[in-house]
């Protein structure tokens, strides 16, 4: 829907009704034909054969059965694909939730990771349909790269006890601790498991250089499973430990639960709420890059509420967009979302027919997985330009990865994100400048008569006119440095002009600091005159209390001036 506005087309905003359309209906509504079910159907089997190690791998990770990650990539990844506001939004368990969910199981046991998972998903609903989606992109940079490499952290170090094949009775859920359980137990390494390992590690590093388009992962798991079956090594298994996977989904159910539950539940959903708002946004910003199309993210962060609850409704976990995943979507010629739905059908097509070979798949092949993944999810290349940036990037980079790695993710976004809040604000009040004299009005206009005459007319009055221009922002934290500027104004004009021409908001402290310089001069005898100020900032003002006769307006610099000397003044 376009609008004419001064003879320019322009776009208008958009409906509600088109802001929370599912990209699926769109892109039925250009028309879906064969081709693009071939596409389709390509992309969705690639998509799942990457999906399939990882999702098992993942829900291990997290302190879970792997048949939860399936659940979830099934569940969650087919009402992300069918409901999202992305075209190629691919959804599953993800590395990032690994910490949070193995905190939240080792606290509270599964069915509190579902109660909170179940009040997450509501939370973006809610948030969805109140379009905050919109605000997760002011989410500085650092923050996202800092909780990212220390979540990286976190899970390699979860996964060296299957790695080594280390006998542990109890291993701690903190870094340090675990630390140092691992190392008083390093004499229990099993070589066979080391070997197993560093083969699947090797796989999936060796064919992701020469044989990019090959699916390393699956490659990976499966080798080191049949020679570990073949060889008969005595390594940890699916199988040895969770048992075999089922092949259906399970009923819907979901725990009882009263106010007592839902409170001491609700940090971990604001936590996941979070997290999988971020990450899904994220994605989408992703695909949005590789693609040049453009996601609808109060739309998909109503897809990922709704995802949450049925994931976890159907035995599974939390569930948010991938990246890698989705990247691979792009990349196999992924037409739109029906692709993401036939992934999920290729993955719940493979537990119906394989699910009991995966008993067989060692654990210290998916820990090679989990390895991998955590050193790509490090990114490591953001994490050095942004500590030789500056030094308030690299502080909050450091403070929100310290923070991930030896609190917990939630203090380490919020310490993060308030950090990096004040370091805009700091940077922002630096950027404020204030002017003196009338040299710059020259430089607003072309040299007319007009504007010489006035510059004249200025300099003719002497001390009895005397201009100052802000420049930037004026908000509470420019005001210190502006009033320091304006009390050092000695002997009182007849008149002084503050011009706005180059601000583009004041908020209410700095106008009630202006007041305050109103009265100041109006004690003395000043006429203030207030220039150029923009709609917005004039309203404020006028909020404040600045109206006449304690000010006056004045479109330009030069109509002060006049209006000055028509006026007969007080002293």
């Amino acid at each position: 829907m376009e609008t004419s506005v001064t003879g320019a087309r322009v776009r208008a905003r958009p409906s509600w009704v088109e802001l929370f359309t599912p990209k699926l209906v769109t892109v039925l509504r250009e028309g879906y034909h064969l081709r693009d079910l071939r596409a389709d159907t390509v992309a969705g089997l690639t998509v799942a054969i990457v999906a399939l190690p990882l999702s098992m791998a993942i829900a291990i990770g997290s302190g879970l059965s792997p048949d939860k990650g399936l659940f979830t990539a099934i569940v969650g990844g087919f009402l992300i694909s069918a409901l999202g506001g992305s075209r190629y939004q691919i959804g599953g368990p993800a590395g990032a939730f690994i910490v949070l969910i193995a905190t939240i199981v080792g606290q509270r046991g599964y069915e509190g990771l579902v109660l909170a998972t179940a009040m997450a998903g509501i939370i973006m609903i809610v948030a969805g349909f109140l379009r905050l989606g919109t605000y997760i992109k002011y989410i500085p940079f650092p923050v996202t790269v800092g909780f990212t490499a220390g979540i990286a952290v976190i899970i390699f170090a979860s996964q060296i006890k299957d790695l080594l094949g280390l006998d542990i009775a109890h291993e701690p859920a903190a870094l340090l601790p675990k630390l140092v359980a691992l190392g008083s137990n390093i004499a229990t390494v099993k070589p066979a498991t080391v070997s197993i390992a560093m083969l699947s590690i090797a796989l999936i590093v060796g064919l992701r250089r020469w044989k990019p388009t090959w699916p390393g992962m699956l490659i990976a798991v499966g080798v080191t499973s049949i020679l570990a079956w073949v060889l008969g090594f005595d390594v940890a298994t699916i199988g040895s430990r969770f048992g075999e996977v089922p092949r259906t989904l399970p009923a819907p159910h979901l725990p009882a639960f009263d106010l007592a539950k839902l409170q001491a539940a609700l940090p971990d959903a604001i936590s996941i709420a979070l997290l999988g708002a971020i990450e899904s946004l994220l994605s989408a910003v992703v695909a949005d890059g590789m693609s040049g199309r453009r996601h609808r993210s109060n739309c998909e962060l109503v897809a990922q509420g709704v995802a949450n609850v049925a994931a976890v409704t159907f035995g599974g976990m939390c569930v948010t967009g991938t990246i890698a995943r989705t990247a691979t979507n792009v990349r196999a010629g992924a037409h739109g979302p029906v692709s993401g739905m036939l992934h999920a059908l290729f993955v719940l097509l493979f537990m119906l027919i394989a699910a009991p070979l995966a008993a067989y798949i060692p654990l210290a092949s998916l820990g090679g997985v989990l390895a991998v993944v955590s050193w790509n999810m490090a990114e490591k290349d953001e994490f050095g330009a942004l500590l030789r940036s500056s030094w308030g990037d690299a502080a909050v980079l450091l403070a929100t990865f310290l923070l991930t790695i030896f609190v917990d993710l939630t203090t380490a976004i919020a310490v993060g994100v308030t950090l990096g809040a004040f370091l805009f604000l700091h940077r922002m009040a630096e950027a404020v400048e204030i002017e003196t004299g009338a040299s710059f009005i020259n430089d607003d206009v072309a040299d007319t008569a007009e504007s010489e005459n006035t510059a004249d007319r200025i300099g003719a009055l002497g001390g009895d006119v005397m201009v100052y221009r802000i420049s930037g922002a004026f908000f509470f934290g420019a005001t210190a440095s502006v009033s320091a500027v304006l009390d050092r104004i000695g002997a009182s004009p007849k008149t002084f002009i503050l011009d706005f021409a180059d601000v583009p908001l004041v908020d209410s402290t700095a106008a009630r600091t202006l007041e305050s310089f109103a009265h100041k001069l109006e004690r003395a005898g000043t006429k203030l005159y207030f220039t150029s100020a923009s709609r917005n900032v004039r309203r404020t003002l006028l909020a404040a209390g600045l109206r006449t006769p304690l000010v006056r307006y004045a479109a330009q610099i030069e109509d002060a001036v006049e209006s000055s000397q028509r006026e007969k003044p007080d002293r």
